[in-house]
């Protein structure tokens, strides 16, 4: 397995249940069959699509009317991959580590550490998916470049 596909292994090694806000009787929220689907959807958009930088899957998870909020690319699926395809020829050794997940009905959203430029802190994201039918229809996305340099000692993730 490449370091690539290492970072995203760790969220699978995890409990099947994120912990939040809203606890079930032991402490952990009880998805809904669709919430869990569309956390698998998302799982799979980040081991398939993001993490390798390839618009080959792009079609089998995305909406072709995908509304995209990030500005770094234009909206629909064909901008995705097109993001994607300049993405990984800047920056091919990019890696994405999902931290953690949540579902929320039809929204999920991922607390991801990428790394653009290996050795470098990279970006703390803030991923937020909609998902419709089954498929990707919208993302927003916000970012905080890491610095190593903190006051206080929490860490970001």
């Amino acid at each position: 397995m490449s370091t690539r596909s290492r970072g995203c292994q760790s969220m699978r090694e995890e409990a099947p249940f994120v912990r939040s806000q809203t606890p079930g009787a032991n402490g952990v929220k009880n998805y809904t069959p669709i919430e869990r689907a569309n956390l698998a959807l998302v799982r799979t958009v980040y081991d398939e699509v993001l993490e390798p930088l390839d618009p080959a899957h792009v079609d089998r998870y995305f909406r072709p009317d995908y509304i995209q909020h990030s500005p770094m690319a234009e909206t629909g699926a064909a901008g995705l991959k097109a993001f994607l395809v300049w993405a990984n020829s800047v920056s091919p050794d990019a890696h994405h580590d999902v931290k953690r997940m949540f579902a929320d009905g039809d929204h999920v959203i991922a607390h991801v550490h990428v790394v653009i430029t290996p050795g470098t802190p990279g970006v703390a994201v803030i991923d937020i998916f909609r998902v419709e039918d089954g498929l990707i229809a919208e993302h927003w996305d916000a970012s905080q470049e890491l610095t190593g340099r903190s006051a206080n000692n929490n860490g970001v993730f």
